[in-house]
């Protein structure tokens, strides 16, 4: 799952209490953010190992602060709890936090058996990455889905709306190309980690261009 985890945050983004949509998209990924910071600290760890799953090479093997059910919602309270000390919304709070935690359950879908409750076994994970012609049309239609659910619930208000729109919806298209076809990396070295870093941070750059260029429509 890449893209995808970016679906609630868009879902999210039409509450009218809701945090920006930068925010939410930060806030989608908050977790992968994490483990990868974690993991080029030598803190998480993970390997590649061809064949672990059909799409993903990635055996995810040590990520207990991270992708751990009760990790997942320390980084969820933290996020909230950040929210509120800037805005003092308290449902945005809740909603931003929710979007973090959703992260978890969007990965036991797709996930080989490496996600825990406390980060020790057992180990869960629906393996849906196995399963290609299943996982990858869910995934783009979780994602584009949710794209068109914001856009029906909001109208523009900048000359720059439709630029960044589109601009949006291309990268999460190209960005998850590359990750589903490119090819496999050979090792899980520190430029890969950078570079997913940098991917993270390029939609969340972009997601809040399109949330400043967008307001809700009038109920």
């Amino acid at each position: 799952m890449f893209i995808g985890h970016f679906a609630p945050a868009m879902v999210a983004a039409t509450h009218p209490k809701a945090p920006g949509l930068g925010s939410l998209f930060v806030a989608g990924q908050l977790v992968d953010f994490g483990f990868f910071g974690l993991a080029l600290a030598g803190i998480e760890n993970f390997r590649i190992t061809p064949g672990i799953t059909e799409m993903v090479p990635l055996d995810l093997y040590d990520m207990p602060y991270t992708h751990s059910l009760l990790g997942s919602a320390v980084w969820a309270a933290g996020f909230a709890l950040l929210i509120w000390l800037f805005t003092r919304n308290r449902t945005g709070a809740l909603i931003g936090g929710t979007v973090v935690l959703s992260h978890w359950f969007l990965d036991l879908l797709v996930h080989a058996p490496d996600l825990t409750l406390a980060g020790s076994p057992p180990k869960m994970g629906l393996r849906l990455w196995d399963h290609p012609m299943i996982e990858m049309p869910l995934e783009l239609a979780m994602t584009f889905g949710a794209l068109a659910f914001f856009v029906a619930r909001t109208r523009s208000i900048a000359p720059s709306a439709r630029f960044a729109l589109v601009l949006l919806a291309i990268l999460l298209a190209v960005f998850q190309a590359v990750n589903w076809f490119a090819p496999e990396p050979e090792t899980a070295d520190a430029n890969m980690m950078i570079t997913a870093l940098i991917a993270f941070a390029v939609l969340s750059a972009v997601a809040w261009l399109v949330g400043k260029t967008r307001a809700l429509k009038q109920a």
